[in-house]
């Protein structure tokens, strides 16, 4: 149908337009006409396929006085219109606009023009129905609503399902957990209809039977003619959760202490901890195994506290020392050692989900992480009591400070809030907010009490006592705080960037240049500007241009690397001590209760506060600030029944090889009970107790009688309690990726134990983290601890990778550990493998002159044992007989022995604790 057919009706379509433009902006209409709308529809529908576009919309829109003026009105109606979002609208899309205007469905008599003396009503949208309308809502809707539907969709029903109410027009167009009941004018998209529809079997309302089919006829009609509803009022969704009946769960009551069960065997036990323990055994009729034989345990000592293999000389004298305070000469230097900070900052760093890229669709560097990561490491070096450990990471910027140090600190502490994963290329700011938010609940609820918090965005928490209006009412606290993680809007696709926080210069951080000269500067601006001016040159020929192309993509990373170190320096040349951190906005506000989480569903405004089932009282903190200085000090209270816990769980974990609470991250309903709750609860409140020292606490776990053990099979036992949870022989455990890099280097003679300053990343900068893959071979010759390694998202380090490294996006507890075939490849084949042994055997073979010593020297070296008498002879038989096989090599004995010892690499004893 061509546009010239459809003028003579074009009076009515620019009046219906009227309506419709009066009706989204809250006008009040003109009188209305008598029109036909399936007759308007077919008129607008100019190329006759049965849809009306946006185009032909805004065709006739352009001849409405009310809508020719300003394109945006027409776009509104047009949105509101296209319920299914094809972008055109279909006939029943279409005719919901005489439910906007109040108008009649096809077939049905125009109501006569108001009278002057009536009032017209003050929004058309929110206008009462016509009255035949309003009667067959009353006489054909109404009543299957209360019979069939109100029981358990209204605001009288014990128990609200689906968070779906019915009882008011507000909660009927709303919808519950799976989206909108009722959709006016379109059936298809209405979840009401397509449950009494009886058509998917996993949606069926009413549940125990269909409803008659003319009655569902009638539901269908009621819909498709708009839905006229006249209830009105607000619909509120009562939260179901109980909160005094949650707070008798164990895990929100507050831990307390009771003696250990007397024991059996009274001499067997070394402290409270095995007390506990041996009880557990006697009730379930289990026996621990044997003690660990003394290599064993001094190995088991140095990779637990320090991350390291125990040298030659150190397994020697220990060997050697029969005092009786041997033991615990060895915990006590090795808790002193730095690298007792790098072992146990990088368990938390799994909890923090820490990482130096954004992760997601465009993977940004965080090319400043790495203070976070350093703050960690002397956190836990320095003993920090780890409730102020908790505070700082999330209101250290809020803490008094004592001095500039402190100060900086407690501000790159919070850095914990920023360096999650984060799409960066998010269109909408409110999108990415919401996100952001959600991200900092979930990790800071995960880490420090152990709850899925976050799991109530959409609705109540399907196992905890936690509401969702707990959930954004920590959504406000969050919201109310800037995140300052850097990223810069050159960046192709970035569209969320912030500045960085430059810490106080009297801090004296620690930077990673040194001064940059004024014609150091003005060459780098040279070079950053040729650069920038050949891309431009290539993007003219658009993204064909630059897709794929190699001197494109190069010339971008030289950009972004140009850009970084630029960034890095003031006006004088001076470097910037910069970090990733957060800190309050001018402006708190607290955030409204999204429906489903959607952003476009914002509900009722929920005051910020804390979780209530942990809170005294209704948990709202103060006006003032954003809140999160109240929720560090609620995380970081000996009356929160959950952080110290939680950590101390966390503890016994990486020492025991499984938690007292197996699933470290849920101390909710839908985690695992404790093995031993008594003895977890006693834990707690001593650690509490001892100024929540983390290094007082591994110290009276390692001294344990139940850490001493073999790892010894027993059948018996095994039968009785095959997971060991009662801890009747020490866990089987393969050392941790990190572990078994950093024991490499140490074999080889490689290992800088130097803490570095900065990091790889820093030095790439802030572009997109593909530019790490030029660094890759750069990384595999880093010889300083893994834990100072560039950890980015997507771009592990193939060492960290093939042993099960957490996950840097997730809070991470306890990483998985499989066994899989392209480990054994990794330690056949591996360049870096191979290295090591090569490197190992020319240094053996330098330093110990007799070949007998030299085996010795490589079993204390690399087993932290001296060797069995018949493993002495095969070695000295191996090595002779592999160096006369390969009599034609340059250096037959060298090759021997670089074979030897990677084979002593790749065996299940150097692989693994014993």
């Amino acid at each position: 149908m061509s546009a010239i057919h459809v003028i003579p009706r074009m009076p009515v379509l620019l009046a219906t337009f009227a309506l419709a433009a009066a009706s989204a902006r809250g006008e009040d209409p003109p009188t209305r006409p008598t029109f036909d709308p399936e007759e308007v529809f077919h008129r607008a529908d100019t190329d006759g396929d049965g849809k009306v576009s946006k185009q032909e919309f805004q065709l006739v829109a352009a001849n409405a006085p009310r809508l020719r003026d300003d394109p945006q009105r027409a776009d509104r109606v047009f949105g509101v219109l296209d319920a299914d979002r094809d972008g055109s609208l279909s006939p029943p899309e279409f005719l919901r606009l005489a439910a906007m205007r109040g108008g009649n469905p096809p077939g049905r008599p125009a109501a006569p023009p108001a009278r002057a003396s009536e009032k017209a009503p003050e929004k058309i949208a929110d206008r009462s129905p016509v009255a035949d309308q309003v009667a067959f809502f009353e006489k054909k809707v109404r009543p299957v609503l209360v019979q069939h539907c109100y029981e358990c969709h209204s605001a009288e029903a014990k128990k609200v399902r689906g968070g779906l109410l019915l009882d008011t027009r507000e909660g009927t167009r709303r919808g519950g957990e799976k989206g909108p009941a009722v959709v006016p004018g379109d059936p298809e998209a209405s979840l009401m209809v397509e449950a009494i529809r009886y058509e998917d079997e996993n949606l069926r309302m009413p549940p125990k039977h269909r409803l008659p089919a003319e009655v569902v006829a009638d539901l269908e009609q009621w819909v498709r003619s708009g839905a006229a509803d006249p209830r009105d009022g607000k619909a509120v969704v009562r939260s179901d959760v109980d909160i005094e009946k949650g707070r008798r769960f164990w895990a929100f009551q507050p831990p307390r202490a009771v003696p250990p069960p007397p024991a059996k065997d009274a001499a067997w036990p070394r402290s409270d901890v095995d007390r506990f323990l041996l009880a557990a055994m006697e009730a379930k009729g289990v026996r621990p195994v044997g003690d660990a034989d003394r290599p064993a345990l001094l190995r088991r000592f140095s990779f637990d506290l320090t991350g390291l293999p125990p040298k030659p000389a150190e397994v020697e004298a220990f060997l050697a020392d029969k005092s009786p305070g041997a033991v615990e000469k060895v915990v006590d230097r090795l808790l002193e050692s730095s690298a007792f900070g790098e072992r146990w900052g990088r368990y938390w760093l799994d909890v923090a989900r820490y990482a130096e890229s954004s992760g997601k669709q465009i993977n940004l560097n965080y090319p400043h992480a790495w203070r976070y990561r350093d703050y960690v490491v002397d956190s836990f070096n320095a003993d920090k009591p780890f409730n102020l450990f908790a505070m700082e990471q999330v209101a250290g910027d809020l803490m008094p400070a004592e001095d500039d140090r402190q100060r900086a600190e407690r501000a790159v502490a919070t850095g914990f809030l920023a360096i999650g994963p984060k799409s960066h290329n998010e269109r909408s700011r409110l999108q990415f907010e919401l996100e952001l938010a959600d991200e900092q609940i979930d990790a800071t609820t995960q880490a420090f009490l152990g709850l899925t918090v976050a799991c109530a965005r959409c609705h109540d928490h399907k196992f905890d006592p936690i509401p969702q209006r707990d959930y954004y009412a920590l959504a406000g606290i969050f919201r109310s705080t800037d995140t300052l993680f850097g990223t810069t809007l050159v960046i192709q696709n970035n569209r969320r960037t912030t500045e960085l926080l430059e810490l106080p210069a009297g801090a004296n951080p620690p930077v990673t240049s040194q001064r940059l000269s004024p014609d150091a500067r003005a060459d780098l601006e040279r070079q950053l500007e040729s650069l920038q001016t050949r891309q431009r040159e290539i993007a003219r020929g658009g993204r064909q241009a630059t897709q794929g192309n190699a001197e494109y993509l190069r010339r971008q990373a030289q950009v972004h690397l140009l850009e970084a170190r630029l960034a890095n320096f003031g006006a004088d040349g001076k470097p910037r001590p910069l970090a990733m951190a957060a800190r309050d906005r001018r402006q708190s506000a607290d955030s409204p209760l999204y429906t489903r989480g959607e952003p476009d569903a914002p509900d009722e405004v929920v005051p910020r506060g804390l979780p209530q089932v942990l809170a005294a009282g209704d948990g709202r903190v103060g006006s003032h600030g954003s809140g999160r200085l109240e929720v560090a000090e609620f995380l970081g209270s000996d009356k929160n029944p959950l952080t110290a816990r939680v950590w101390v769980n966390r503890v016994w974990l990486h020492l025991f090889g499984q938690g007292l609470v197996p699933t470290p991250d849920n101390f909710g309903a839908s985690g695992t009970a404790p093995t031993n709750q008594p003895l977890l609860d006693a834990l707690a409140v001593q650690f509490m107790a001892d100024g929540w020292s983390t290094k007082r606490l591994v110290r009276r776990l390692v001294l344990t009688r139940a850490y001493g053990l073999a790892s010894a099979y027993d059948a018996r036992n095994q039968e009785i309690d095959p997971e060991n949870t009662l801890v009747w022989r020490a866990a089987y455990r393969r050392l941790d990726a990190e572990g078994l890099r950093d024991a490499m280097l140490v074999v080889a003679g490689k290992l800088d134990v130097a803490p570095p300053v900065g990091s790889l990343v820093a030095e790439v900068g802030n572009g997109p983290s593909a530019v790490m893959l030029r660094f890759s071979q750069k990384i595999d010759r880093l010889n300083v601890r893994s834990v100072y390694l560039p950890v980015v998202r997507d771009h592990l380090p193939d060492a960290l990778a093939a042993f099960d490294f957490a996950e840097p996006s997730l809070v991470t507890g306890q990483r998985a550990t499989t066994s899989v075939p392209s480990q054994s490849l990794y330690m056949m084949n591996s360049p870096f493998v191979i290295n090591a042994a090569d490197a190992a055997a020319s240094q053996m073979i330098r330093e110990v002159s007799d070949e007998r010593q030299r085996v010795r020297h490589a079993y204390l070296t690399v087993l932290n044992r001296p060797p069995a008498a018949d493993e002495q002879a095969a070695a000295e038989r191996f090595l002779n007989d592999y160096a006369a096989s390969v009599t034609n090599a340059a250096e037959p004995r060298r090759d021997a022995w670089t074979a030897f010892l990677q084979a002593l690499l790749g065996s299940a004893e150097f692989l693994y604790l014993n």
